[in-house]
């Protein structure tokens, strides 16, 4: 028996007992309304604004400080969308941003009269998406943090008038009858407790409505009572003038809670004892029994019930107050959403009606029961295919009443590849090499994205200018805009022109793609199909795995943009043939500053001068030669006599701006100035452009390569030892690489001769 009392403890304590049930005093209520406004006193627009940001930490701005920024943040959406839940749902970072955006207006006040329709195709992950977010939602809403109050009026039977013997023969007859009926499952529990209440000294009514407690307030006189209890707080009574806020002061309580006040008004003439009949608690949101959370599916037939009631406890009312007429405990079913949610999961077969049903609701905000006017206030949410507008065309009245959000597959390199990840284990990472993931994402992308593009062709015209890095469309360009990332290679005029225009333009042109090329679904079954035939045990996959998967699957190459895959394997090869010239070139920045600014003070004299350099201290030899020698470091071996000539005017007009204006101005060092950075990492760039060159031509020391980490390594002399093992430690310190893919891109750029195929450019 212990074990059994120690296993029951441990459920209680897993339970959560913050308090929904508490009823709260008005009185007490509003105390807590003072310490604690802004959770106190909010709607379910300003609840799921709430929510939203709970589970999403403030968005990262990668560009902080650049003044043309549009504020597209990166959020981390994992969990809101993905954590303890059974079907994750990906958020990229374009749909994360229109999320935000939307939430942020609702909290802003533009909280009414609209319904929020979620468009995307099919398989894009909408009604996970939907499911999750109305679970999270649930889950919240259920927490001492997210919690809305309700109004439950607690009738005192000692104030209002006992009961009379009729009465009470009445009630014992009645639930009698009840107990026998609950016995076999014919009635519900709830009304079950509502009547044992009622035994009681005191009657409970709870608001159908969830009407907030401040709603029992009439109209004309919340501003006035708002200002009285926040007297001592100004930035309180501040808050209340925010648009967020108008409903609290244009809200009318349901016809149930208005009628109650009146009738116990007229009945006690003191509006201090009415209100002490008032209490508050919070709702216990259950998407279940449609308690707060509705959602209903195409196939749902609608109800033919249009009106519910509480017949004991309109029967135990009517006694009470000793009329019929005064208070009549009847709702609709939008009632039990009043203040809560409303989701329609595809908008056809019975949904289309429930859509169009909420024309008026939407509209005026109200709803007919019998000849009572229902208050309806909800977050009414629906999901939407891009074909099933049809069932909605007629309805001109109505296009204005929704907004549409888009969900189309994923744009976001990064979140493509979260998926591959979440889908087959994130040890697939550890069997790719660097960057073809993420190529093997941008590959699924490109199918998905317009193949012209407005937004940029105005911003960077000709593509033909980037084409080592891009394609002819620039859509690797415009990935790498919607994952928030600005590439390093664009030339610097092309950055300035990234106006906060022009990118905005750029992410609004997102908004009519991801509707046409792979699906989800269809992504997952194809890298299924890649991962199997290439992902083998101990061998890396390469980018020429990748092509060569593509090429050799007719009707995949054929859902790609024309030249993508082309392109997209050029941008591979130069930045993996770049990592390894920087991985393996050595320099002394110590010898190329002394060479730099021995230049600098060259420049000022004619061939032929001796002179003492200022800055290092050299004796010079200022000659022909010495120029040349250091100009094909700065300008590349290809440069002619004529080239060399200008850029050693240019510098020296450069050096002399330096001098004054930096350098006897400012009280900078040489090497501190921007001509002097600008010329060291010409020099530098220029030296590691024929660094792989001599190793290029020793077979030796591709041989020795392939054998890095076996025993046959040791054989070769010590010289290709130290600069291989040079090699593969900087690949893997700077660029992440595993020791056996350091050794196989090495092979790679070794073996396909990719320092040829860029060496004229």
């Amino acid at each position: 028996m212990n074990a059994i009392e120690r296993a029951l403890q441990r459920i209680n304590l897993a339970v959560n007992h913050w308090g929904q049930g508490e009823l709260v005093p008005f009185a007490e209520f509003l105390r807590r309304v003072t310490q604690a406004p802004q959770s106190m006193v909010r709607n379910v627009f300003q609840q799921f604004h709430d929510m939203i940001r709970s589970y999403l930490s403030e968005g990262h701005d990668e560009y902080p400080d650049d003044p043309e920024s549009i504020h597209f943040r990166s959020y981390d959406t994992r969990r809101l969308f993905v954590e303890d839940t059974d079907n994750p749902f990906f958020a990229d970072r374009l749909f994360a941003n229109r999320l935000i955006n939307l939430v942020d207006a609702l909290k802003r006040g533009a909280q009414q009269n609209k319904i929020y329709i979620f468009e995307g195709p099919h398989g894009c992950g909408k009604s996970t998406f939907l499911n999750n977010l109305l679970m999270k939602y649930e889950k919240y809403a259920n927490t001492e943090e997210g919690a809305l109050w309700e109004t439950v009026w607690r009738l005192d039977r000692r104030v209002l008038g006992s009961f009379s013997p009729q009465e009470t023969n009445l009630f014992i007859d009645k639930l009698s009858l009840l107990l026998d009926e609950y016995e076999f499952g014919q009635k519900e529990g709830n009304e079950f407790k509502t009547a044992l209440a009622a035994v009681e000294s005191h009657i409970e009514v709870p608001c159908p409505s969830h009407d907030h407690p401040l709603l029992m307030i009439p109209k004309e006189g919340r501003r006035p009572f708002l200002d009285v209890l926040f007297a001592e707080d100004e930035e309180a009574r501040r808050r209340f003038d925010d648009k967020e806020y108008d409903w609290v002061f244009r809200t009318a309580p349901c016809t149930i809670c208005e009628s109650l006040y009146q009738a116990l008004l007229g009945k006690l003439r003191d509006p201090a004892q009415v209100y002490s009949m008032v209490h508050a608690r919070p709702i216990a949101f259950n998407r279940r029994v449609g308690e707060g959370v509705s959602v209903f599916n195409p196939g749902d037939k609608p109800l033919k019930q249009t009106s519910l009631t509480n017949e004991m406890l309109q029967g135990r009312l009517n006694a009470l107050l000793r009329d019929s007429n005064q208070v009549r405990y009847i709702f609709s079913r939008f009632a039990r959403t009043n203040n809560g949610i409303y989701a329609l999961m595809d908008v056809k077969g019975y949904n289309v009606e429930r859509l169009i049903e909420l024309h008026n609701i939407i509209s005026e905000g109200v709803h007919k029961v019998e000849d009572i006017e229902e208050n309806v206030s909800s977050l009414f949410l629906a999901l939407m295919n891009p074909e099933d507008k049809e069932n909605i065309k007629d309805f001109h009245s109505f296009s204005d009443r929704i907004e549409y959000i888009k969900v189309p597959y994923v744009l976001d390199i990064n979140t493509e590849v979260e998926i591959y990840r979440n889908t087959f284990g994130r040890q697939i990472d550890e069997n790719f090499l660097p960057r073809v993931l993420h190529n093997f994402s941008r590959t699924i992308i490109s199918s998905r994205m317009n193949i012209r593009s407005e937004a940029m062709l105005e911003w960077i015209g000709e593509a033909d200018k980037y084409k080592i890095y891009c394609d002819p469309n620039l859509q690797l360009l415009k990935m790498e805009i919607y994952t928030g990332h600005i590439p390093k290679w664009l030339v610097e005029e092309d950055r300035k022109r990234l106006t906060a225009k022009r990118r905005r333009r750029i992410i609004a042109e997102s908004e009519t793609e991801g509707t046409r090329g792979f699906s989800g679904r269809d992504a997952l079954k194809i890298f299924n199909d890649f991962y199997s035939t290439y992902g083998k045990q101990g061998k890396l996959v390469t980018m020429a795995n990748l092509h060569k998967y593509f090429r050799t699957h007719k009707e995949l190459v054929e859902a790609l943009p024309h030249g993508f895959l082309d392109s997209l394997v050029q941008m591979y090869d130069y930045t993996v043939l770049q990592e390894v010239k920087e991985s393996l070139y050595y320099y002394n920045e110590e010898q190329i500053g002394r060479d730099i600014m021995n230049y600098l003070f060259a420049v000022n004299f004619e061939p032929g001068t001796l002179a003492t350099c200022n800055y290092t201290g050299a004796r010079l030899d200022i000659s022909e030669e010495f120029f040349e020698g250091i100009e094909r470091k700065l300008l590349g071996s290809a440069a002619d006599l004529a080239q060399r000539l200008r850029f050693r005017r240019a510098t020296q007009k450069d050096y002399t701006t330096t001098l004054t204006s930096e350098i006897m101005a400012e009280g900078k060092k040489l090497d501190d100035t921007a001509l002097f950075r600008d010329l060291f990492e010409r020099y530098v760039y220029h030296l590691k452009e024929k660094v792989l060159d001599p190793f290029l031509e020793n077979e030796n020391f591709r041989r020795a390569i392939k054998d890095f980490g076996g025993e046959g390594f040791r054989t070769y002399d010590k010289k290709i030892r130290a600069d291989v093992s040079f090699l593969i430690n900087n690949l893997v310190r700077k660029y992440k690489y595993t020791p056996t893919g350091a050794r196989e891109v090495c092979m790679y750029v070794i073996d396909n001769d990719i320092a040829k195929k860029f060496s004229d450019r």
